[in-house]
């Protein structure tokens, strides 16, 4: 009777997202009225919705025909359509007047609902295919304006990048399936299916799948395809970084028993350490606002792989999903980050040596505390350091730092709630994702003191030379990472000046018609 239940929610799901994909399909039609776009935000609504309430209220799994609904599968189709929904509502005054307004809420539907539905299957083939879907709805957003040769040129960078990416996808997948006999995802990554691979075969497939990834979450040394895509649309951008360029995590979180115990780990996570110190310089070096989001993102993505490569998936997703809708919210307020610098009265004194130590022993207490009660391992040893180094550098920032007796109360209160808040929904997404994402594999010990090192030496380095602007390798540093947060030449314009070209034939186009 419960699968019963669940088929019949999963066939409405199914309805739902087919009714937002012909509306979207309706509104391309030029003879449909511009106002027809908030039935269409209507129409959308509709399956986020269905996803959250069967996620709040419904448990199981249940696998019919090519599709795999669980937890997992919900959660991840509640994020994207939700991300979706929100960015097309926002799109709707956002870009009225633009030529190519039909098309781009029609292609961010395709985009949304395709890339929704690839981590609800169980079928390899249906996964490359809606992943593909994805990719390509992405390179059609990214060169929605066709008549901006920069445009033009960021979603031919993005389309090789991507083709790459699928393609290896593909490659891997066929490997798994021919040598296991199944393209059933439950089958071809069971314990007897994956026996029937040798050693060699396994980190074969896996360093492929690390490719796979690492290309459309824009880890170096591919991070230059997304450095490009600034010029697409803010809505766009908000779509991208939430909801897609996390896709890697969500690949190797569906293929972890392949994954889990693989030397392959060690490989990701020396790329994904070198990514994270990369992205945060890039944040740093760059003065332009969406630039300093990419290279956000690019340390964020690279530190969600580390959690997959340290077994971790559930922290993966729920870091994908966390990330996501920070980030949208960045980019959607990107207009007014001008202004949020206007009216800043004083600069934060540094705190004093009592403050400070207070800070260290309250980091240091509940570091040790959320190691003591989780069941160890490399990842919970490395959350336990930077959720401590958190602790302490909120209480530096907030507390510390000589805001008066108010202030500090205040900047308390902030952090307890905070604090009290990510509990809460910490425990809700891993109970949530406990049972459906399969742990295991985890490094020894020795790996996550290694990366911590690693990252702690990097750091330790832009912090010297920061203070020693002089020295040679300050300039170093700056000019390297400068160079690689960089647009390529030809996707890079001063002055649009195809809207002059656009102003010029319009105003031909007038003439002819007053004649």
């Amino acid at each position: 009777m419960h699968s019963l239940n669940l088929f019949t929610v999963q066939s409405g799901f199914f309805i739902l997202l087919t009714l937002s994909l012909l509306s979207a399909f309706i509104f391309l039609h030029p003879k449909v009225p511009l106002n027809y776009v908030r039935t269409h935000i209507t129409i959308i609504a509709l399956p986020p919705i269905m996803a959250i309430t069967v996620l709040l209220f419904e448990s199981g799994s249940v696998i019919i025909g090519p599709w795999h609904m669980d937890s997992l599968s919900w959660l991840l189709a509640a994020f994207v359509l939700t991300v979706g929904l929100i960015v097309q509502r926002f799109s709707v005054r956002y870009l009225l007047g633009d030529r190519s307004y039909r098309k781009y809420f029609a292609l961010l539907t395709l985009t949304t609902v395709a890339n929704s539905l690839a981590w609800c299957n169980d079928d390899l083939r249906l996964l490359l295919i809606l992943w593909g879907v994805t990719l390509l709805g992405l390179t059609l957003l990214i060169g929605l304006r066709k008549e901006w040769q920069v445009a033009k040129n960021a979603a031919r960078r993005s389309a090789q990048q991507f083709a790459i990416s699928w393609l290896i996808l593909v490659v891997a997948s066929v490997w798994v399936a021919n040598i296991t006999g199944h393209w059933q995802l439950s089958l071809a990554l069971d314990e007897v299916s994956i026996d029937q691979l040798d050693a060699w075969e396994k980190f074969c497939i896996n360093l492929l799948l690390i490719i796979a990834v690492v290309i459309p979450a824009a880890q170096w040394p591919f991070q230059r395809w997304l450095i490009d895509s600034v010029v697409a649309p803010t809505p766009i951008s908000a779509v991208m970084h939430a909801g897609i360029v996390n896709g890697g995590g969500m690949i190797l979180s569906r293929f972890s028993p392949l994954f889990n115990g693989d030397p392959a780990q060690i490989v990701l996570i020396i790329l994904a350490s070198f990514s994270v110190l990369i992205g945060t310089g890039m944040m740093l070096v760059q003065v332009d606002y969406k630039r300093q989001l990419v290279g956000s993102t690019i340390a964020q993505m690279a530190f969600m792989l580390i959690q997959c490569a340290l077994g971790a998936y559930w922290a993966a997703i729920i870091h994908a999903v966390l990330h996501g809708l920070f980030k949208a919210t960045l980019f959607l307020q990107a207009g007014s980050a001008v202004d949020q610098n206007r009216f800043v009265s004083r600069t934060n004194q540094q705190p004093s040596i009592l403050w400070s130590v207070t800070g260290g022993g309250l980091g240091l207490f509940v570091g040790a505390c959320f190691l003591l009660t989780s069941q160890g391992g490399a990842y919970q040893f490395l959350s336990a350091v930077i959720i401590g180094w958190s602790v302490f550098y909120a209480w530096k920032q907030l507390v510390g730092s000589g805001y008066g007796r108010i202030g500090r109360v205040v900047g308390f209160s902030l952090i307890l709630v905070i604090g009290i808040v990510f509990v809460l929904i910490h425990s809700a997404l891993v109970h949530l994702l406990d049972e459906m994402i399969q742990t295991g594999g985890e490094l020894p010990m020795f790996v996550a003191i290694l990366l911590l090192f690693l990252l702690l030496a990097g750091s330790v380095l832009g912090t010297w030379a920061v203070r020693h602007r002089s020295s040679k390798v300050y300039a170093f540093i700056y000019l390297w990472l400068v160079k690689w947060s960089e647009p390529r030449r030809e996707s890079i314009d001063s002055h649009p000046k195809y809207l002059t070209k656009l102003h010029v034939k319009g105003r031909m186009h007038d003439e002819y018609h007053i004649s």
